[in-house]
């Protein structure tokens, strides 16, 4: 097996400083639609001039570089020990090249280690796959956004919120209305229905891998996504909440399984950084998107 170490910390480079083309293009459709002048506006223009820099200067999009989430689908012989020593390498010489922001910190002592490696950091997800490459998936999770995710249990009644998808619906715009700004609106909801109080967090962040704008194979949980998307941003609350059109850039949401006792929604929010790329390992051949 190959050592990929510099191939990962290309990796975290592009993902920590070049926004996704399909994310960017949303920013940039919602600053057209904003009025003329406004705030909301304004901080779109600022939003999508830092984005520039940054890729022209390989510097991060945002001061506070995130979590790393892994999922790595990986095929029969590899060795999941290596990939785990290689991506930790990656993250400390990422860190050391400054396309990373020291972010790991032990919960007990305060201590930061220095170089965004430490106990359960970065995040890894192993996947092993009947394919015959390796694909390797990260999105560099911020704190503020990961601040106002949020876990309902239904039925709830303050909501009078059912377990069903109206149910769903109602929780859903209450977590957009909670957010306001502070995770840096305008964000992207992923929402995992089901599943247990951890899976479903889970869940809720793999939505953050699809492209902007694709829909669920499910038609009745398609349909929720663009309505839900339409009904967060008539709330108005608009880019860091100085009010505006665009609240929320897309909604994703997938389902799994439950037990009869438990029905949770949770809904994961990321800020408009919405920083994912993938990588690809063919034989000798190193590919990214």
């Amino acid at each position: 097996m190959q050592d990929l170490t510099e191939a990962l910390v290309e990796l975290f480079r592009r993902a920590a400083t070049d926004l996704p083309a399909d994310v960017e293009q949303v920013l940039r459709e919602a600053h057209n639609q904003e009025d003329e002048g406004s705030a909301a506006q304004s901080v779109l223009a600022s939003i999508l001039e830092n984005v520039t820099l940054a890729r022209e200067q390989s510097t991060p999009i945002c001061q506070d570089t995130g979590t790393p989430i892994f999922y790595v689908h990986y095929p029969l012989g590899w060795s999941t020990i290596a990939l785990r020593k290689q991506i930790r390498a990656a993250a400390a010489e990422a860190t050391r090249r400054s396309y990373l922001r020291p972010n790991a910190v032990d919960s007990l002592t305060g201590r930061n280690s220095g170089d965004n490696t430490g106990l359960e950091f970065p995040v890894i997800h192993f996947i092993e796959w009947e394919e015959d490459y390796l694909q390797i998936d990260v999105t560099l999770k911020g704190g503020g956004c990961e601040n106002v995710g949020i876990q309902y249990k239904l039925p709830d009644s303050e909501f009078k919120a059912g377990r069903d998808l109206e149910g769903v619906r109602k929780v859903v715009l209450d977590a957009v209305v909670k957010a306001q700004g502070q995770g840096c609106a305008p964000g992207i909801l992923g929402v995992a229905i089901g599943g247990d109080r951890g899976t479903g967090y889970e869940l809720s962040k793999e939505q953050f891998l699809r492209p902007i704008g694709t829909r669920s194979e499910n038609p009745d949980l398609a349909g929720l996504e663009e309505r839900l998307l339409e009904e967060s941003n008539a709330l108005g609350i608009g880019p860091m909440g100085f009010g505006g059109k665009t609240t929320v850039l897309d909604v994703q949401i997938d389902a799994a399984h439950r037990l009869p006792a438990s029905y949770f929604v949770t809904v994961s929010y990321m800020c408009w950084a919405c920083r994912r790329r993938r990588m690809t390992v063919r034989g000798e051949e190193v590919t990214y998107q």
